[in-house]
C-alpha cells in the first residue's frame, strides 16, 4: 500500500502527517510499502492508494474521495487511527 500526506502548501504539516500515519499503522500492525508527504501543487496520484489530507485542502485534491482520510485536526493521532480503520475497515 503506498500511502501520500498531502497539505496546501509548504512541507511541514504533511510531514507531520506522514509521521503519525507511520506510528498508528505500526500500533495497528498494518503492512505498507510507502508513506510520503507533498503538497497539492506536486501530488502525483500514480501507484497511490491512499491520501491522507486535511479537511480544509481535501476539496482542492482531485483524487478519489472513497480513497481518502480527511481530517479534522491533523495533529490528532486518535483521529487519524479512527478513520484509518474505518477506511481500511478494520475491527
Amino acid at each position: 500500500m503506498k500511502i501520500k500526506c498531502v497539505c496546501g502548501s509548504g512541507l511541514g504539516s504533511s510531514l507531520l502527517l506522514e509521521l503519525n500515519v507511520k506510528s498508528v499503522l505500526e500500533k495497528l500492525k498494518i503492512n505498507y510499502d510507502s508513506v510520503e508527504h507533498t503538497n497539492i501543487s506536486s501530488f502525483d496520484s500514480f501507484g497511490v492508494d491512499l491520501v491522507i489530507i486535511g479537511a480544509d485542502v481535501a476539496p482542492s485534491l482531485a483524487f478519489d474521495k472513497s480513497k481518502m482520510v480527511i481530517l479534522t485536526n491533523i495533529l490528532s493521532k486518535e483521529e487519524l487511527e479512527i478513520k484509518l480503520k474505518k477506511t481500511l475497515k478494520i475491527t
